[in-house]
Order: structure tokens, then sequence, then C-alpha cells
């Protein structure tokens, strides 16, 4: 059986899509040969992140060189820029061990939300430096691909997300307590999220936040008649899902949105802006509806038959998504003898 490792600062207990991605390739790979090793966070001391005390930064990376060799993985992916994903491109690209890697996230807009002092463009001159060394960067969408291409990025390869579809699934009785329409958003409370322009949409109904972050004390006392369920797993997700009338997707910053998908899986309609993410996910009058007035889309949402939106998320597959990361992996062997050099780490 081969070995691939994994380089991510996005690792249990966090919850958000990286993680959820990452765990998922890592169980589908396995039938496929391949088992997988993680260098993560908590192998590390950490700092909690200034505004995400759930994301960790480690402190001391240098621990990774003693943790590769004792890993001796036929295979490496770098799945995020952090703290740890640096430090193992740095010692990777030293002793010339081929990798690859994968942008999840619009890491440029985010920092930007929160300190608009700092330019975007700084931004993706960071993430151009950080992915250009690996054989091939893998990304969301092919909208989001284009977006990059046109800032420079090259030898990318379109990745796609998968939604477990046994796990999410619509549900036979969506009584609630609530007025309809039922809105609901799922994930991270956070400024970048741009959460406020759901919550401040005049629509008669209930809006429904599952999820937690920095924002959601700030938010829960702003407005009071939101219901903020906290994080929510399992079965327990999939019913929110399954209840909502609408799934509302405010964001202006992610990539793809996960969180699509498992609303769809569970027959719930989709409303978002015509942004990249949605725009390769929502089919207007398929599975939701794109508007720049999120209030017109949620609307046109509720018109589209929940049964649509099910076969749509029946055709996206983690298989798929497992399988063209594995057709992307580059044997590690020609670099053996560099990596068990003896270089300062």
């Amino acid at each position: 059986m081969k070995t691939l490792l994994i380089i991510t600062d996005a690792w249990y207990p966090q919850t958000n899509g990286v993680v959820t991605t990452l765990n998922r390739i890592v169980e589908l790979l396995e039938p496929q040969g391949i088992r997988t090793e993680v260098i993560h966070p908590g192998l590390f001391k950490t700092l909690p992140t200034p505004g995400y005390a759930e994301i960790r930064m480690a402190w001391n990376p240098w621990k990774f060189g003693r943790l590769y060799r004792e890993i001796n993985p036929d295979f490496v992916h770098i799945a995020t820029e952090g703290t740890i994903g640096c430090w193992g491109r740095r010692w990777l690209l030293k002793r010339k061990i081929p990798f690859t890697t994968s942008l999840h996230t619009r890491f440029p807009e985010y920092v930007n939300e929160r300190l608009p002092i700092m330019p975007v463009s700084w931004g993706y001159r960071f993430l151009r430096w950080f992915h250009r060394p690996a054989r091939t960067t893998l990304v969301t969408t092919q909208s989001c691909m284009e977006d990059l291409a046109d800032k420079g990025f090259s030898n990318m390869r379109v990745w796609g997300r998968g939604v477990d579809v046994e796990a999410f699934a619509p549900l036979q009785d969506r009584e609630h307590p609530y007025h309809d329409p039922l809105l609901l958003y799922v994930g991270r409370v956070a400024v970048e999220k741009n959460l406020r322009a759901f919550l401040d949409l005049q629509l008669f109904g209930k809006k429904v936040v599952v999820g937690d972050g920095p924002s959601m004390k700030a938010l829960q006392r702003e407005y009071p008649d939101v219901v903020f369920t906290g994080f929510r797993y399992g079965k327990e997700l999939a019913e929110e899902y399954g209840r909502a009338d609408v799934f509302v997707f405010p964001s202006l910053t992610d990539t793809f949105g996960l969180v699509m998908l498992e609303a769809m899986a569970c027959g719930t309609p989709v409303a978002a802006y015509p942004v990249c993410g949605p725009i390769d996910v929502v089919e207007e009058g398929v599975n939701g509806a794109l508007d720049d007035d999120l209030e017109l889309a949620v609307k046109r949402a509720l018109k589209v038959p929940r049964g649509q939106c099910r076969e749509y998320a029946e055709n996206h597959s983690w298989q798929r998504c497992a399988e063209i990361f594995l057709e992307t992996l580059v044997p590690v062997d020609a670099s053996r003898s560099m990596a068990t050099a003896v270089l300062p780490d």
C-alpha cells in the first residue's frame, strides 16, 4: 500500500469545508490502495489565529522534518497556505521533493474584509508565490480557475466537490414551529461570509443560522428575532437543511460552498449571488436562483421544485473528486535520497 502525506493547517476539531473535503478524500483513497497520514496543527504547539480562536497556528513547525521522515510518504499534497503549509513547502522545495497543492478559499478577500488596509492584490501575490512550485494546483470550480488564470496562476485542475446523498436526504416530515418560509444559513458566522446581507432581508418568515464563529455574539445581540443554533452535525444538521424552504448563501468570497450541495441533497433550493462558486453550482430554476438582489433570488428559489434539487445533488459524488485527486498525485520516488539527506530543517 502506498502512503500519501497531506500537509494542512485545517483539520479536526475544526468544522469547515476544507476539513470535510480532506476527510472524504482520505476515506475514499484507502480502497484504492492509498494510506493517508496527515501533518496537522494537533502535532505542534499552537496559538489561536487572531479573530479565529478555533483555527490554530503552529509556532514550532521545525518539527516538520522529523514527522516527514517518520512517515516517508510516496506522495505529498499541501492543502493550506498557513504556517504548517508554508513550512512544509519550504522544506520540500529545499530537498527538491515534488508536491501538489489545493486552493480552497479566497484568502485575499478574507484578509481584506478583516484588514481593509491590506490590498487584495497583496494576498494574490502571496498565493501565486505559494502555489507556483506545485506540479498541479487543485481548484474548486471552472469559474474560479478562470478567475485565477486571469490573476497569473497556472498548472490548475478543477477538482469540484461532492455530497453524501445518504447522510443528506429529504425529510418525510418537514414541520417546524416557525412561520413559513423558513430561510436557512449554514456556515461560519464571520464577517467574510457577508451574513448581514441575509439577516437584513425584509422577507416574511423565519431566519435560522446554523454555525458559529467570531461574529456570533454581536449578531445575536443585533438580530434578536433570528434563531442562532450553533453548530449542528450529522442527522441534526441534515434535519435543519430538510426543514428549510430556501437555503440562503450570501457569501461573495467562497470558492465553492459545500453547504449548497448538502442543502440540495435534502431537497432545499439555494438563493445566492451570481459570483464564483454559486455560478458553478446553482442553476436558475433547476436547483435555486442567482441574483444581485438576494431578496429576488430567495423569492424565485421558493418556486423551485424540491425534487429537482435532490436530483442535481445525486449527480455530484465524492468518488469522482477522489479520482481527480489521485490522478494528480506525483510520486516522491526520485527525491527520496534528498528527503533523507542531512540538511538543516
